[in-house]
C-alpha cells in the first residue's frame, strides 16, 4: 500500500492507497511544534482504528509547504515505515512545464493538484483550491503549468476581519438565505460565501481567454463543496485531488 501525505498550513491530509484505490483518508489540524515521534503514535492510532498497520506500507509519498515539517514526516517515514519517502519538488520529473518565472517558489501543493486534474480532466484547466489562500491555478492546452491568481482564503479572510473588529462576531460558514443580511452573522456569512463566489467567478472570467477559452473548472479543499454551487463556473468539485496527484507522481517517480 501507499501512503500519501499532504501537508498544508492550516490542514495535514493522509490517504492509503491500495493500488489506485483510496481505502482510506484522514484531515487533521497542522501543529509544526509535534515531534515525529508524536505524529507517528497519532497517524498509529488512526491506523489500527481502520485495521491498518505500518508493515503494510510499501511506499510513501509527501507533499509539503511547511519546511519544518517536511523534515518532520521524513524522519517518520524513515524510522516508522523504513521506508525513503518521495518528497515532491518545483523540479520533480512529472512531465508537467512549471512555467512561472520562479519555478521554485511554485508550492508542491499547486502542482500536485494540476497534475491530478490533468489526468482526471484533461488540458487547458483551472484548478480552485480552497485553502489557507484561495488560489488559481491555470494549465494551458498543452498540460504545462502556466502560473497562478492567489487570493486569501475564506476562512484566513474572515479571521482577519474578526480580528480587526471588536463588534463583529465569528460565525460558521454556512449558506445564508438571502444575500441581504437581517442580523450580523447572516452579514457575515453573505459577505464571505456569496463574495468568494464572485471572486471565483470574476478571476476564472479573465483566466479563461488568456487560456484560449473552454478551459474546465475544478475545485478542491475543504470549503470547495460551499463555494460551487453559488457559482455557474465550476465544472466538478474533487476533494482528494492532492492525495490522487501524490500517488500518480509516486507511480511516475518511483515505479
Amino acid at each position: 500500500m501507499l501512503m500519501c501525505l499532504d501537508i498544508g498550513n492550516t490542514n495535514i491530509k493522509v490517504g492509503v492507497f491500495d493500488g489506485d484505490k483510496l481505502v482510506e483518508r484522514w484531515r487533521f489540524a497542522t501543529e509544526r511544534d509535534r515531534l515525529a515521534d508524536e505524529y507517528a503514535v497519532f497517524v498509529s492510532s488512526l491506523f489500527s482504528s481502520h485495521g491498518l498497520h505500518f508493515n503494510q506500507i510499501s511506499g510513501c509519498a509527501i507533499s509539503s509547504v511547511v519546511p519544518s515539517l517536511t523534515d518532520t514526516f521524513s524522519e517518520f517515514s524513515r524510522r516508522y515505515l523504513q521506508l525513503e519517502p518521495m518528497i515532491l519538488r518545483h523540479d520533480t520529473p512529472i512531465g508537467m512545464r512549471i512555467l512561472t518565472d520562479y519555478p521554485a517558489e511554485v508550492g508542491p501543493d499547486l502542482i500536485v493538484n494540476a497534475y491530478a486534474a490533468r489526468h482526471l480532466y484533461g488540458a487547458p484547466l483551472i484548478v480552485i483550491g480552497f485553502g489557507t489562500a484561495t488560489t488559481f491555478v491555470a494549465v494551458s492546452k498543452t498540460g504545462d503549468f502556466e502560473g497562478v491568481a492567489i487570493a486569501p482564503g475564506i476562512l484566513t479572510a474572515g479571521e482577519s476581519l474578526f480580528r480587526a473588529t471588536a463588534t463583529l462576531p465569528r460565525v460558521a460558514l454556512s449558506r445564508p438565505a438571502t444575500a441581504i443580511g437581517k442580523n450580523t452573522i447572516r452579514s457575515l456569512q453573505s459577505g464571505l460565501v456569496f463574495g468568494f463566489s464572485g471572486l471565483v467567478e470574476a478571476l476564472v472570467e479573465r483566466i479563461q481567454p488568456e487560456l484560449g477559452g473552454g478551459a474546465k473548472v475544478i475545485a478542491t479543499g475543504g470549503l470547495a463543496p460551499l463555494i460551487a454551487p453559488e457559482t455557474k463556473v465550476i465544472d466538478a468539485v474533487e476533494p482528494d485531488l492532492a492525495l490522487i496527484g501524490l500517488r500518480l507522481i509516486y507511480e511516475q517517480v518511483k515505479p
